[in-house]
């Protein structure tokens, strides 16, 4: 583990002489821009192969104006505190050419401007040259739902930190909370915790309004407007089919003419 941290250290540190000594080519103005929902996997491509030839070791840096958030060289890898666990460039699409950094479980504080770089070292001189720039910014989920009486509402928690759930009637103005990660208390209510999901059984009529979920710091991470409607009980009424016109139905109304006629005939043999 020491020899590990001890690598670690020592990239981080490479990175940062590399940063102030070397120069880097011109950043063009307009970057890439993307956007993904809060929890989801976003990538940020980047492609290296058209700006560089023959290079000996893959060495790749992403950066925001701000700091250092990922550095890649060989099976060595280094990522920023606040994305830990969350960042990788597959080794073997590196290889190929493409640098594109994967962002786990992608929250709002990684909105902003990333940079990347690939290291070169010729001539016993390292150069960082410039790669791609990309714009990324992140939103929430907004749903709107109508459901019956007596179904469940499954609401999605979207990403590991998300930490409460609220409500607020459709006439009222207050938010009540109805969920709150690891609180016991708060979660003795008709809310019931599953894997990634809390569900709200029986829906009522007074459930009918919104509901938000929120991450660690109050964001929201997830919009859902539900209006329950009542299920009317309405009765059946027994559906008379006709009856289809078969031979008996043909020769019971022609026995039925015949005598009609028959009779008629009589009638008028006996009025003459």
């Amino acid at each position: 583990m020491h020899g590990i941290d001890r690598d670690r250290h020592f990239i981080h540190l490479h990175c940062l002489w590399i940063v102030g000594c070397v120069t880097s080519s011109s950043l063009p103005s307009v970057p890439v821009s993307i956007s993904f929902p809060v929890g989801s996997q976003a990538i940020l491509p980047c492609k290296w192969k058209s700006q560089l030839d023959n290079v000996p070791v893959c060495h790749v840096l992403w950066q925001t104006p701000d700091e250092l958030v990922f550095e890649q060289k060989g099976e060595q890898r280094w990522q920023a505190r606040e994305f830990e666990g969350r960042l990788e460039v597959p080794e073997e699409k590196l290889w190929e050419g493409d640098c594109s950094l994967i962002l786990r479980d992608v929250q709002f504080g990684d909105v902003g401007l990333y940079e990347s770089f690939i290291v070169v070292n010729r001539t016993r001189i390292k150069k960082r040259v410039f790669i791609q720039r990309v714009q990324l910014s992140v939103y929430d989920h907004k749903f709107k739902l109508s459901m019956g009486m007596g179904e469940d509402l499954v609401l999605k928690l979207h990403t590991p930190q998300a930490m409460r759930v609220v409500f607020q009637g459709r006439n009222s103005r207050e938010w009540k909370v109805l969920w709150v990660r690891g609180d016991e208390k708060v979660n003795r209510g008709r809310l019931e915790e599953a894997e990634g999901v809390v569900v709200l059984r029986g829906l009522r009529i007074d459930n009918s309004g919104t509901y938000k979920v929120l991450d660690s710091l109050g964001l929201s991470v997830s919009t859902v407007k539900l209006t329950v409607e009542e299920v009317a009980k309405t009765q059946k009424i027994p559906h008379i089919q006709d009856k289809p016109v078969g031979k008996s139905t043909v020769y019971r109304s022609s026995s039925l003419l015949i005598v009609f006629v028959l009779l008629i005939s009589l009638l008028i043999q006996h009025l003459l």
